[in-house]
This record gives structure tokens, C-alpha cells and sequence, in this order.
């Protein structure tokens, strides 16, 4: 049987950029696995995902959550980096 941690590990998603979709979503970790995953394989699901992070990232700055804010950009920047080449 697998976990939710194998299927993290086997996804070409980051735990944390899986974190942040779930979040923006507002779904459970395991849905955005999937949602991730099935973007993660496209230019346009990429450009999806960055996006919907950076929004969430804002929505956090206006609510004065800075801090969090900081963090899912550092994520967004990290992923649109690792994806800068494909």
C-alpha cells in the first residue's frame, strides 16, 4: 500500500509546492497531488501553478500574513527556477 509520503516522492512536485496548491485550492494534500500533477507536465499547468501560488502569496500580504507571504513566493521563484529550462 502506498502512503501519502510515497506518493510525494514519486510526484515531480515538491512537498512544499504541493502544500502551497493545496492551500490555494483549499482541497486536501492528496487532491493537490493529483491537480499538480497533472498540471506539472505542460507549460500552461506550470504557468497555472506559479500563478496560483504568487496569488495566494498576495492574498496573504493583504491580510497581513507577511511572513507566509514571503514563504510561498520563495516557493513559487524555486519552482518557476526549476522549470526556467523546459
Amino acid at each position: 500500500m502506498l502512503t501519502l509520503r510515497d506518493c510525494i516522492d514519486f510526484s515531480d512536485l515538491k512537498e512544499e509546492e504541493i502544500l502551497a496548491i493545496a492551500e490555494c485550492e483549499q482541497v486536501p494534500i492528496g487532491t493537490a497531488l493529483e491537480e499538480g500533477e497533472s498540471m506539472i507536465h505542460t507549460p500552461q499547468g506550470r504557468k497555472r501553478i506559479a500563478v496560483m501560488i504568487k496569488g495566494q502569496a498576495e492574498m496573504c500580504e493583504r491580510t497581513g500574513n507577511t511572513v507566509h507571504a514571503r514563504h510561498l513566493n520563495r516557493v513559487r521563484d524555486a519552482f518557476i527556477e526549476r522549470f526556467r529550462k523546459h
